[in-house]
């Protein structure tokens, strides 16, 4: 009798064992920004498509930067720079998509004085080199830019905006002005890219997307062992540079000192990652180093 109550006791025991690591991890701190549902705008716009689309006019927009001798070669530092950059940060890229295990990545730099960067659906990234160079990007800041563009992606932003520019013609002709302008080369040279849905560059997300694409970036590059802080640092230089006008990168919404104010609202939790990436806690974090504008 003695020995059925021991075991009755050691099972209970072992029930309770069981779930406390359950309700332990319910207490703990967020693990960096929260991961919310995709959203349900998703199933009206077909994926197919606009993988089909970014494909053929990321191709048309390398094939034609290649033509004009703006391209830059694999072996250029500011490509092997993006692309390390890019290593890190994509394998944290599935805690927000899991479908981008899948995606065929790309990185690469086109020569141009514009200060752009962009990520297409399926990872295809881009960078003007006048980003780089007019605001003097550290790594850091470097991958706070490629993380957000990043997050646009994975977050598929461009499909809300997409069932909202469904079949308009006007989009597409705007997007081939818009690349030939980027490229300096005969707009009429970009009537087929257009066909292609070129409209995917000149998409304007909204301010809940740009804020989310935001906070996700920093979280990417966090993770990867970027500093988040480099994100208002980013945000101060914009400013320099457009002496407070809106920036073509990043531009339309919400304001940069909105921007900042979130970054700064959410370091508690973006510090944390960034500094378990360094083996060290957020307490002991050195302060961030920025390169100047002049």
């Amino acid at each position: 009798m003695n020995k059925l109550k021991h075991i009755a006791l050691a099972a209970a025991l072992a029930a309770c064992a069981g779930v406390a690591p359950a309700q332990q991890q319910e207490a703990q701190v967020q693990d960096g920004i929260e991961v919310r549902p995709m959203p349900r705008y998703r199933v009206l716009a077909s994926e197919d498509q606009m993988e089909q689309q970014a494909r053929q006019q990321y191709a048309a927009m390398m094939t034609e930067a290649q033509k004009q001798g703006a391209l830059a070669p694999p072996d250029h530092p500011q490509v092997v720079r993006l692309r390390t950059i890019a290593k890190r940060i994509i394998p944290y890229s599935t805690r927000w998509n899991p479908a981008a295990s899948k995606w065929n990545w790309q990185v690469n730099l086109i020569g141009s004085d514009q200060v752009n960067a962009f990520c297409m659906p399926g990872g295809r990234i881009g960078f003007f080199s006048g980003i780089l160079t007019r605001l003097k990007l550290t790594d850091d800041e470097a991958a706070a830019i490629m993380g957000h563009e990043i997050a646009h992606a994975l977050r598929e932003h461009g499909r809300e905006q997409m069932v909202k520019s469904a079949g308009t013609s006007l989009g597409m002709r705007l997007g081939g002005a818009l690349l030939s302008g980027w490229l300096g080369i005969d707009p009429r040279m970009t009537d087929t890219v257009a066909q292609y849905g070129t409209q995917l560059l000149s998409l304007k997300y909204s301010r809940d997307d740009e804020r989310e694409a935001d906070l996700i970036g920093l979280d990417l590059a966090a993770r990867a062992g970027y500093d988040p802080r480099a994100g208002i640092a980013l945000w101060q230089k914009m400013a320099s540079l457009n002496k407070g006008a809106p920036a073509s990168w990043l531009s339309t919404h919400p304001g940069g000192s909105d921007r900042i104010r979130q970054m700064n609202d959410h370091m508690g939790v973006l510090l944390p990652l960034y500094a378990r990436s360094k083996g060290t806690s957020a307490s002991k974090l050195p302060p961030y180093r920025t390169t100047a504008l002049r």
